[in-house]
């Protein structure tokens, strides 16, 4: 039955009868209270009342007794006045008495007490009239008879107020007893709430804060990590991180879909690249013997000079790209040796002189020493270095400046890597297309082919180094070549 109970509910009904227990007896305990303030006010106000009148009706009688015999001694009158002052007081006590007697029993007996008093005035008053005629024999005799009254109505004075001590002591009885019900309705509910806390602790501990301990710690491949002792906490972070682990891989999983297809597609391209590259090439090489027999035995016009320029320089163009489509479909081995990197870039400098002059673009090396060798194919890597210095000056146009800056330096890991700077002073690289510029294909340039970067990038991946690019649009462009040392090199392809 309580297994079938779900969690959610067995913490809603043990709260609410937590509440009810505790609002039942927060209520019991106001009713307990407001039932002995009424019986505190019950004896204060009646019974203690109609003692304290009792006694004052006593008291009254008791000072009646003496003041005939103190008259009957002496003769004197003043006595009798006090006796009258006694017997007023007698009366205001016996009317007080009446007013506070609640049970009929009691009334019975003030009834009594007041026939037994007139019957004593009445007897008393006969007392003093044969004293005041002289009678003294027959005055005492009254008198001792007179007495005897007067102790039956002590008597039923004191019954009187015997009958309020009982019912005072019957209230304190009560009221014991009431204080000791509460006592144990008290001690029933601390002790059911008791449990019920137990209870609740238990099923917290047990079904919600061991399993969220255990959760905040599975998985979690760091040991000696401080985790925070609130479960709460630590399963909040726990979440926290496999929320980020749970991003990082969705974006790795989108970047390896992402790679398999343009793997895909380069596969796809590179075999068409090679086919049609070899089919364009033999025709390609012949037309070009043929323009260069023409030229050699052809006397031309300078019009038709410049067409014939045109278009052989549109063959070299041609013959490039579809260079470039062959290196793409079947890279070169790489042909590894020893050789500095800044031989490569006087090389490349070297070779692309008439192409500078023709930009009338000016190169400056910042070289405070000469690198140091590394294991690297020069040939390749000039390619690279050539591309870029090409790239930069068809962005630049007319009269651009190229900067290439060189240094070696220690990275964080503690490895030892040559850096090349390329930068220009073009229009820059829109922020939107700088991660597609290394991807094949994708160019900027309304002849281009798309593939010199991304041939260049895979020379230098090639060569364990990284090519990266650092631009801001309208301030140029600054391509990024880090190549590692000789002795930090793992491994060299022949």
């Amino acid at each position: 039955m309580w297994n079938s109970i779900s969690l959610r509910s067995r913490l809603f009904y043990i709260l609410a009868l937590l509440v009810i227990i505790t609002s039942a007896g927060g209520s019991v305990m106001m009713w307990y209270t407001h039932r002995m303030d009424q019986l505190f006010k019950t004896v204060i106000d009646r019974d203690v009342a109609a003692l304290q009148a009792a006694e004052a009706l006593e008291n009254a009688l008791i000072n009646q007794k003496g003041f005939v015999s103190y008259y009957f001694l002496d003769g004197d009158p003043e006595w009798l006045k006090k006796l009258d002052e006694y017997r007023r007081a007698f009366k205001e006590s016996l009317r007080r008495v009446r007013e506070l007697a609640q049970s009929a029993d009691n009334r019975e007996r003030v009834d009594r007490i007041e026939a037994q008093y007139a019957e004593y005035i009445k007897e008393k008053d006969r007392v003093i009239a044969l004293y005041k005629a002289g009678d003294r024999a027959a005055g005492v005799e009254l008198h001792s008879q007179v007495r005897a009254h007067f102790f039956t109505i002590m008597d039923l004075c004191k019954g009187y107020k015997e009958s309020h001590n009982e019912r005072i002591s019957l209230t304190r009885v009560q009221i014991h007893a009431e204080a000791g019900r509460l006592r144990a309705v008290a001690l029933g509910a601390i002790c059911t709430a008791i449990l019920l806390g137990a209870l609740l602790a238990f099923i917290l501990v047990t079904q919600i804060l061991n399993p969220l301990r255990g959760l905040a710690g599975a998985g979690d491949g760091s040991p000696d990590k401080k985790r925070s002792s609130d479960e709460v906490e630590a399963v909040k972070e726990r979440v926290h991180t496999l929320m980020e682990d749970v991003d990082q891989t969705k974006t790795q999983l989108e970047r390896s879909q992402e790679y398999l297809l343009q793997s895909e597609k380069m596969a796809l391209v590179g075999r068409l690249a090679a086919g049609v590259a070899h089919s364009i090439r033999n025709p390609l090489t012949s037309v070009k013997m043929r323009l260069f027999s023409l030229d050699r035995s052809l006397d031309l016009s300078a019009t038709q000079e410049e067409d014939f320029d045109v278009i052989s320089e549109e063959i070299r163009h041609i013959d490039n790209i579809v260079q470039n489509f062959l290196e793409f479909s079947r890279p070169p081995r790489l042909k590894m040796q020893k050789t500095s990197p800044s031989d490569v870039v006087d090389m490349a400098i070297q070779l692309l002189r008439h192409r500078l002059e023709s930009y009338d673009a000016a190169v400056k090396v910042d070289r405070r020493q000469r690198l140091p060798e590394i294991v690297a194919d020069p040939e390749q890597l000039k390619e690279v270095f050539v591309n870029l210095i090409v790239n930069a000056c068809e962005a630049m146009g007319i009269g651009g400046r190229i900067r290439i800056f060189e240094e070696e330096k220690t990275m964080e890991s503690g490895r030892r890597t040559v850096v090349i700077r390329v930068s220009d002073n073009g229009p820059g690289v829109p922020e939107a297309i700088q991660d597609k510029l290394f991807q094949p294909f994708f160019s900027t340039k309304e002849e281009g082919t798309g593939l010199g970067l991304s041939i260049a990038e895979r020379i230098v991946r090639e060569h364990e180094g990284r090519l990266e690019l650092m631009s801001q649009e309208g301030q140029g462009a600054t391509f990024i070549i880090s190549l590692p040392c000789e002795e930090e090199q793992r491994w060299v392809r022949s």
